[in-house]
This record gives structure tokens, sequence and C-alpha cells, in this order.
């Protein structure tokens, strides 16, 4: 799936697949839990500029396939979404403090992985073609 966002000075394709679980993998994100995460990872993701091209939420993870502005980090919208959704559903749904006494909804730490079909071979064959003569690792040339 290949398409380019565009800001004001960017045209982009910056697209990560992230995963992340509950706290001790407990089935809790399931009916109204389950709705109230996905509507706040949904405002959450338009908030800052973040398209949300798929997305599950199981009852004790989420997956999320997303294209983020290149002026957006990774970790800060993770930050972003797991702080949020954990405050707000704890607020929301009392019952959860029996499980999360601790304030923690999630569990620490999350997946990532760069998506597209750009190989570095492709790269490698682009800017070898822009007057480059050698192709070794770290080379970095002005060319005249």
């Amino acid at each position: 799936m290949q398409y380019y966002r565009r800001t004001s000075h960017t045209i982009h394709d910056c697209t990560y697949h992230l995963v992340w679980a509950t706290k001790y993998r407990y089935k809790v994100l399931v009916g109204d839990i389950g709705n109230r995460a996905r509507d706040l990872i949904q405002e959450i993701c338009r908030d800052n500029g973040v398209e949300i091209i798929r997305g599950r939420i199981l009852a004790d993870h989420v997956h999320i396939y997303v294209s983020i502005p290149p002026y957006q980090s990774v970790s800060k919208l993770v930050q972003y979404l797991k702080g949020k959704t954990s405050r707000k559903i704890q607020m929301e749904f009392p019952e959860l403090k029996k499980k999360y006494w601790g304030k923690h909804l999630w569990a620490v730490g999350y997946f990532v992985r760069t998506t597209g079909n750009v190989t570095d071979q492709m790269i490698k064959d682009y800017i070898e073609k822009q007057e480059a003569k050698e192709d070794k690792f770290g080379d970095f040339k002005v060319v005249n």
C-alpha cells in the first residue's frame, strides 16, 4: 500500500505497526472498555496528525497500523496513546481498580516496526545513480 501524505512543507509515507498489551495480559478490552479504548486512540491520533490505516483491539492487546508525520516521534505518540487512554479508561470504568490497583492499564513497553517496500538495495542503487563511484558502508560524499 503505497501512498503519500502531505503537510505544508513535506510529502511523506512514514508507516508503522504498533502493538502494546494490557498489564498482566488481563483480557479487559472487551465491550464498552474496548469501544472506549478505540474511540480514545482515534481521537489522540487525529489530534496528533496521525492516520490510522488499520487497527484491531483484542481482549488483551492493541494492534494499529498508522501513518505518522515525519515531525512526530513514534515513542512520543505511543506515550500519548498509552498514557491518555489508561488514565481516561480507569477514570470512566471504576471496576478496573480491582485489577489495576497501581494505576497502570498497559504493560511496560511496546512493539514497533516500520513498514514499506523500499529495500536497502533500492536505496543504494538510487544513491549510486546520483554520481557516486564507490559503494561502501558509511559512504557519504559531495559530488561535483
